[in-house]
């Protein structure tokens, strides 16, 4: 990297952080556990206040789990796929914004490490390995469809310079380094790695979902901003050929989406077996002896360990394939990681309203702010149409079909 890439990641760690080294998988799974019942904590106040969690970010960071991905050549755990998910799933249960925040990380960390020259691997891997932080500035509103660029990426001598307005920048807010898709004058898109306080740069704190409420996914405008020509790699090269980028990206989402539907149904059981009362006609003194309501838990239970089941059999396909990339093994990966997702949407979504059916009117008091859940499942689980996944699984299945290589199926 070039020697103003690494002034400038000096000039982000002036207070370095004191980060914790994982070794493996169990370790990762063990701190994540750990961590949270931290996080857990707060989160329903979090929410309500919409209170911003840079407090728990640190905490999440320093513990390590944001390095895990990294190679283990480059210093990292390098745990596999399915333990990456099952760490998020943790994460989110616990609360579902910090669930989110940092996919755009671990995929910006998947980006170089299947893109990436060996001199951006060792430069980048080793910022995340001291605590730096990936938002993103991918998406943008006001194109024609979700694919569309409008920001640019124009040469400027050895670097180049930005322009652009990027919206549902998920963690840009708490970034040390904003990963921007830009086409370039080519017109190929390409992933640039801009510094949270490169001149130009304006992250603005405008998102208003009701679900999700903490991701900080608002705007990032890009005014004539300057990036070291080191810091851009390929984006669309992700998807031209076969790669691991979009199913890792796909997978984490189902993870949040199942942390969210575990944290709904952790507290239908609780409410319902501590303060709900049984339907007349019931013949019974406790919710949890009414027969219907019993029959209710049993099916959102199955649901719940069928999508569970499904994200652990997705993540094994992405290490398949991360394995040994290739047309088949990578179209698995992307049907598997669809599969988990039709169910990981559907049992979220369940869960945060069955609770209410199931817990009654005294569950929708403000107090108990336990509609988060169904809001969290229904702002996330919008990121990509559920429709067309059944429409890919079918197509692979029926017609022998490849899905399409995009990242967002």
């Amino acid at each position: 990297m070039s020697q103003s890439a690494t002034a400038t990641a000096a000039a982000i760690s002036t207070e370095p952080r004191i980060v914790a080294r994982i070794r493996d998988d169990a370790e990762a799974l063990a701190v994540a556990r750990k961590l949270a019942v931290e996080l857990a904590r707060e989160a329903s106040q979090r929410d309500r206040e919409r209170r911003l969690p840079w407090a728990e970010l640190d905490r999440y960071v320093r513990s390590g789990l944001w390095g895990i991905s990294v190679p283990k050549e480059y210093g990292g755990a390098g745990v596999s796929y399915v333990t990456l998910a099952q760490v998020t799933a943790i994460i989110a249960e616990a609360d579902g914004s910090l669930g989110q925040i940092p996919q755009n990380h671990f995929y910006a960390v998947e980006i170089i490490r299947v893109n990436g020259s060996d001199a951006q691997k060792r430069f980048y891997f080793e910022r995340v390995l001291q605590g730096d932080r990936f938002g993103n500035a991918l998406a943008e509103i006001g194109t024609k469809n979700s694919a569309e660029r409008k920001t640019r990426l124009t040469k400027d001598g050895a670097d180049y310079r930005i322009n652009g307005h990027k919206f549902y920048a998920t963690g840009a807010l708490y970034a040390d380094w904003v990963p921007t898709s830009a086409i370039d004058d080519d017109g190929v898109q390409q992933l640039a790695l801009v510094p949270r306080n490169a001149q130009g740069l304006s992250i603005v704190d405008d998102w208003s979902g009701f679900g999700q409420r903490t991701t900080g996914s608002g705007s990032a405008i890009f005014d004539n901003v300057r990036v070291d020509g080191g810091a851009v790699l390929g984006f669309q090269a992700s998807f031209d050929r076969p790669t691991t980028v979009g199913p890792l990206a796909q997978l984490l989402h189902a993870a949040i989406d199942l942390g969210i539907a575990r944290a709904a149904y952790a507290d239908l059981i609780s409410f319902v077996s501590t303060r709900s009362r049984p339907w007349i006609d019931s013949g019974v003194e406790r919710a949890g002896d009414d027969p219907l309501t019993i029959r209710e838990v049993g099916d959102l239970t199955v649901q719940l360990h069928a999508a569970e089941a499904l994200v652990d059999r997705a993540g094994a396909k992405v290490d398949i394939a991360a394995a040994d990339s290739n047309a088949d093994t990578v179209a698995a990966a992307s049907i598997a990681v669809a599969e988990s997702r039709v169910l990981t949407n559907n049992v979220s979504l369940a869960a945060g309203s069955k609770l209410f059916e199931l817990a009654g009117t005294q569950s929708t008091l403000a107090e108990n702010n336990l509609d988060r859940h169904w809001r969290n499942a229904r702002t996330h689980t919008l990121h990509d149409p559920v429709r067309w996944k059944y429409h890919a699984i079918g197509n692979y299945y029926l017609n022998d079909k490849k899905p399409p290589r995009h990242g967002a199926l």
